[in-house]
């Protein structure tokens, strides 16, 4: 399946892509299935909605109650304005009334009518919502389930069981020039051609939509990447939640300022400067701010600290390596969710910064000239060495250990590019075993470590 730049990348708010920016899809999906449903106005009273799995079990911490009453007022997540999230709840709160455009007034006491489901998640994916609508009685007029499988993406009982099997490919898709599965089929496309594998992606992007309109979306993914970095070394406080974390990236970063200022930096001050960078993006995901998925909102702080590095620390850079970067990475980024999963509830954060990590590895190799063989290496390098790692948030925050985790993803993926551009593009192990790797170690996680803040750092430090 086809997976564009645009969905890789899509701009939302915090803190969570699959708990927050996901189940408000989710809902803007659902009052658009009402809309459709013949004598529903007869009937529909009122609207509930029941979180399973991850969702229930760190939806307090991530939001994902806020984020449903959000979407059942018509908000969307490209276009919400986080200062006016407050007074939209609190308005739901006193009126528990819904004015859906299209469909009757519902009933919706945002206290009560959001469920936590703390029992067994949904066969098919640990994030589920099951919305319903009851009559006058209490008798249910309709019932349906939606899954949020990671990066914002929503998707239905019918598309989830067809993504997964093979025999039954998705036929509603033009024909791409380059319809690389793999990373193996996209290696051998890119000889045949030959294609870089940022220009592979360019043209099949351009299946969708014309040249400029590419070009003029991946600059704007890049500006809100950067104005949200550019908003964290900003800002300071404590982060919402309870667990009192201080902002850090904005006092960092002055000191580098100062630092710099010196004759004496240190050589790894680079080094600083990446984690600077990603830990602002991941401080505004936690605060709720403006951020863009990259892939997932976890992880929205490694591509963009990369990126920014690239044009702030690498002689030569330009709007059009920034460009390379971006479909070079979404590239991997829907190699790997094809093929494996960037949902910490389904494999841990292997999934997230992991694969955020591998994306940005193969993104800077590609902005600074790699071949598409070295390229791949750079990728499965990072990949490779955020196998295994759990997604244990405490209290259920994007806070702990997430931010400070981005900034390694970020420090792992220049790692990664400059090992690669060192080498030939000639390696051990394939990034597509790598990625099958990955998918086998998160089936085999056990589920307290995958997202529901039941084992890990999230019991083993208490949250005071």
């Amino acid at each position: 399946m086809f997976i564009s730049v645009f969905d890789i990348f899509k701009i939302g708010v915090g803190p969570s892509s699959s708990h927050t920016v996901g189940p408000m899809v989710a809902v803007s999906r659902y009052l658009d299935r009402l809309r459709d449903l013949p004598g529903l106005a007869d009937r529909a009273e009122r609207i509930t909605v029941t979180l399973h799995g991850s969702l229930a079990f760190t939806g307090k911490g991530h939001a994902t109650d806020q984020a449903v009453s959000l979407g059942l007022l018509g908000a969307m997540p490209d276009t919400l304005d986080p200062d006016a999230v407050s007074g939209m709840i609190e308005g739901l709160r006193q009126e528990k009334m819904l004015h859906p455009e299209g469909l009757p007034a519902l009933r919706f006491d945002p206290d009560v009518d959001v469920v936590f489901d703390y029992g067994p998640a949904l066969p098919l994916h640990a994030n589920a919502m099951t919305f319903k609508v009851h009559g006058a009685n209490g008798d249910v007029v309709d019932e349906f389930v939606y899954y949020s499988i990671g990066g914002g993406f929503v998707v239905t009982e019918a598309e989830l069981r067809n993504t997964r099997n093979e025999e039954e490919p998705i036929t509603d898709q033009p024909e791409f020039p380059f319809p690389f599965k793999n990373a193996k089929q996209m290696l051998e496309m890119g000889k045949a051609t030959p294609c870089t594998i940022a220009e592979m992606k360019f043209r099949n992007e351009c299946t969708l939509q014309d040249e400029e309109a590419v070009r003029q979306g991946l600059d704007r993914i890049w500006s809100a990447m950067d104005a949200c970095i550019n908003r964290g070394i900003r800002e300071g406080g404590i982060l919402p939640g309870g667990l009192k974390v201080k902002r850090r990236a904005a006092d960092i970063y002055q000191k580098l300022i100062r630092e710099g200022r010196t004759n004496r930096p240190f050589e790894h001050t680079v080094v600083d400067w990446l984690g600077v960078y990603a830990m602002a993006v991941n401080e505004e995901n936690a605060a709720g701010g403006r951020v863009v998925t990259a892939p997932t909102n976890g992880a929205a702080g490694v591509i963009p600290a990369v990126m920014r590095y690239y044009l702030d620390h690498c002689p030569d850079a330009n709007q059009e390596g920034i460009r390379t970067f971006l479909l070079t990475a979404a590239a991997i980024g829907g190699i790997i969710k094809s093929n494996a999963s960037i949902s910490g509830a389904e494999v841990g954060c292997q999934g997230e910064v992991g694969s955020a990590s591998s994306m940005a590895a193969a993104g800077l190799c590609a902005a600074l000239g790699g071949t598409n063989e070295q390229i791949e290496n750079a990728a499965e390098i990072a990949l490779e060495h955020h196998l295994g790692m759990t997604c244990d948030p405490i209290a259920g925050l994007v806070q702990v250990p997430c931010i400070e985790r981005n900034a390694l993803g970020a420090v792992k993926a220049v790692t990664a590019a400059s090992l690669a551009l060192r080498g030939d593009g000639s390696h051990f192990v394939p990034l597509d075993g790598c990625i099958e790797t990955m998918r086998q170690t998160g089936m085999d996680m056990m589920d307290q470590y995958k997202e529901t803040s039941r084992g890990g750092l999230a019991v083993n430090i208490v949250a005071c």
